[in-house]
């Protein structure tokens, strides 16, 4: 339902337990292109064509193409003031957790600390061999893919379609939900699942929802408070 902004201030105000879930919407605000719609093509290909184990076993070096050109755009983007309005945020609840299911580190890069990242991090690489993962943040490669010290291929320590969420995140983010008295959902489609499914959660476990976002989603009829407009406007309105 709708509800004015004096409204949606005083109840971040006055909860003690927040929890934000924050979607593609707020990086593109940043310049970082949305994974879906109709500019979702690279090439001739779509996002759901790349973003796949078997893409992967497949055309390894296509795949670090594209996800080599995804961190030449994001390394150029800066957080906005909605994600510097999550920091204020953060520092002033002393239980207090970002969910997103961004993989650009935007987050990170504007001070959040207290976050968990449900689709992995685009900087970080993975052994398809040995497991072992750690940070690369090179926006050009000597080889592709890369090579761990094993001889294993190197890949995005991303999430991709098919393949289970990391299960510490998602448990973490499954317990700060359940004792949420407020989750505030800024710049998702919430159509994508398990993600999405923390939002009738929220709502089963009792805490009050506030939605951000240019449109109406799914779960918009469901919340306390929708809010249309850009999170980078009306974030800085709701947390001054």
């Amino acid at each position: 339902m709708a509800c004015t902004l004096e409204q949606a201030r005083k109840w971040i105000e006055e909860a003690e337990r927040i929890v934000v879930l924050t979607g593609a919407g707020i990086s593109a605000e940043s310049g970082v292109p949305t994974f879906r719609g109709t500019g979702g093509l690279w090439r001739q290909y779509r996002p759901e064509e790349l973003a796949t184990p078997e893409a992967f076993a497949r055309d390894p070096k296509l795949v670090w193409e594209w996800y080599l050109w995804r961190r030449s755009i994001i390394a150029k983007a800066a957080p906005n003031p909605g994600h510097l309005a999550l920091v204020r945020l953060e520092a002033r609840k002393p239980e207090f957790l970002l969910i997103t299911q961004n993989v650009d580190g935007l987050h990170e890069r504007a001070g959040s600390r207290r976050l968990v990242k449900l689709h992995g991090d685009i900087w970080e690489v993975r052994c398809v061999q040995c497991g072992r993962q750690e940070r690369d943040e090179r926006l050009e490669l000597p080889e592709l893919p890369p090579r761990c010290s094993c001889g294993g291929s190197l890949r995005p320590a991303v999430v991709w379609f098919g393949e289970d969420l990391p299960e510490n995140a998602w448990n973490e983010a499954v317990r700060a939900v359940h004792s949420a008295q407020l989750l505030l959902v800024v710049g998702t489609s919430a159509v994508v699942y398990p993600a999405a499914s923390l939002i009738p959660m929220a709502r089963t476990s009792g805490a009050r929802i506030i939605e951000v976002n240019l449109e109406e989603t799914p779960y918009s009829p469901a919340v306390d408070c929708a809010l249309r407009g850009r999170a980078g406007e009306l974030l800085p309105q709701l947390i001054p």
